[in-house]
Formats: C-alpha cells, structure tokens, sequence
C-alpha cells in the first residue's frame, strides 16, 4: 500500500473518531463511506455479520454496536432521522474483519482498529507486517499445490526437494537454499522463506505457479522436465529483478516471521481483552 494512502486513509479514520458516552466511537454512516461501501444496505449486511461474531466470541453486542439516530437534510430545509450506529474500536475491527480484504481501504481499517495506539507509522509497519506474513502463507499453498501436482507425474518427497531447490537456486543466481540459509545465518531447521523479505517471497511464490501452470498446460512429468520448467521460471522472475535494480541474494534477512505473525496475534489478542472492558453504556 503506497504511503500517500496510508495518510490519506489515516487522516479520514481520525477525522471520524468521537466520542460517545466517554469512549472513541466511530458513526456507521461515516465509516459506511470510508470503507468504500456505496449502499447502506450492504454496509449493513457487513455489521450484522459483525454482530454474529461479537456475539460468538461471547461478548454482548450491544455493548459495541449502539443504535443511534441521525438527523440528515431532505431539501427546503427540511431533516429527518435516519439509523446510524456507534461503533466501538473492536465492532470496527470486526467490521473489517468481514470485509474483503483485498480492499485497501479494508486492509488499513482491519489493521488501523487492531492497534491500540493510533500512531501512522506503527499502523503502517503493521500493514508491512500483515503483507508478508500473508505473502508467506500463500507461498506455502503453492507449493503444497506444486508438490501434489508432480506427485501425480511421478516425483516422489525426494524429487521435489531437488526441483525446489533447483528453483531456489536459479532464482539466487547460483546460491543454493543451503547456501543461502548460511548467508543469511539462518536456525538449522527452519525454512528459507520464513527469512526472506516479502519481495522475495512473493516472487518465489510467482515462480512457483507459474511451474504449476505449466507443469499441467505443456503436460510434463518426472523430475528431469519439470525441474527444468521450474529452473526456467525462476531464472524469468530473476531476470525480472535484476532489470529493476533488485539482487535477490544480496537482500538482507527478514524478521522470522513466526515472531511477526505471533506479534500480531498478540495485538488482536490485546485488542479483544481491552474492549471487553470498555463498554458502550
């Protein structure tokens, strides 16, 4: 997410905080139109799935989703009083939670209302942080998705580890997976990709499907054409890389993000105790 969004979405969250009943509240009618939501019909068919999940986490919804009127112009000077809800942090966190996440304005919002400290550059490093643990987690579906399409086409546990790192090694012009785990002073044990930059992972995760693709449309088999296949796609996205100024062996190491996704866990976890104490009266 480019950082002029980042701002720009920060500054509208902030703008639309108030206090109701001496707690920061969010009106649903403002955020409604943050979040990109055209139709208060299906905004509101997003809080009701956000009330289910209050109430299976076994808080009471209305202590988060209060109904309130608003008065809105209807022309000649004329008003009348329409639904709106306050919003507590955490029915918000909710809200986005239900959201497509593939919205950016979803994306920051799920992130902006899990903080507790409403400081721009700790929600944007969270949305670096939520990036790459989601770009880490789709690299292993491919891959799980790459092994039992070759495990079909003759390539046993063996044979996969080798076209692997075959890939790894096309893609890190000419570092293996164990060379690089030792330039980058990984754990015995643990994998290459939980240290890579999200960059790196995402273009390992690229190279990856591409393979499956291609394994299936070209109708390869056995380790000695799909290794080949795997090389040749890895080699591509490296070229890619190299044309944009980016080595992907000289990137420095990453945080493991097991600590990060755990970070994060944390923050939600700290978010759900935080608001079971607070209470919209």
């Amino acid at each position: 997410m480019k950082k002029e969004l980042i701002i720009e979405l920060f500054e509208k969250f902030e703008g639309a905080c108030y206090l109701f009943n001496n707690l920061e509240c969010w009106r649903a009618r403002e955020l409604q139109v943050i979040l990109g939501y055209s139709k208060w019909e299906n905004f509101k068919n997003a809080i009701e799935k956000a009330k289910q999940s209050c109430e299976n986490a076994g808080i009471r919804v209305q202590d988060h989703f209060a109904d309130v009127g608003k008065m809105i112009e209807i022309g000649k000077g004329g008003q009348r009083e329409v639904e709106d809800i306050a919003l507590t942090r955490y029915a918000c966190y909710l809200i986005a939670q239900n959201g497509d996440s593939a919205k950016s304005e979803i994306s920051f919002a799920q992130t902006y209302f899990a903080v507790q400290t409403r400081k721009q550059e700790i929600i944007e490093q969270r949305l670096l942080d939520v990036d790459r643990v989601i770009a880490r987690e789709k690299l292993t579906k491919s891959e799980k998705k790459l092994s039992g399409i070759i495990y079909e086409r003759g390539v046993d546990d063996k044979g996969f580890a080798l076209i692997r790192s075959k890939g790894d090694q096309a893609l890190f012009g000419g570092f293996s997976t164990n060379d690089m785990k030792r330039k980058l002073m990984i754990p015995d044990g643990r994998p290459l990709a939980d240290f890579l930059p999200t960059l790196t992972i995402k273009a390992k995760d690229f190279a990856t499907e591409l393979t499956s693709h291609n394994v299936i449309e070209k109708n390869l088999s056995g380790v000695n054409q799909i290794s080949c296949e795997h090389i040749d796609n890895n080699s591509a996205v490296r070229k890619m890389l190299i044309e944009r100024g980016v080595k992907p062996e000289a990137l420095p190491p990453a945080e493991d993000v097991k600590k990060v996704q755990r970070k994060l866990e944390g923050d939600e976890r700290k978010l759900l105790k935080d608001m079971q104490k607070k209470k919209v009266q």
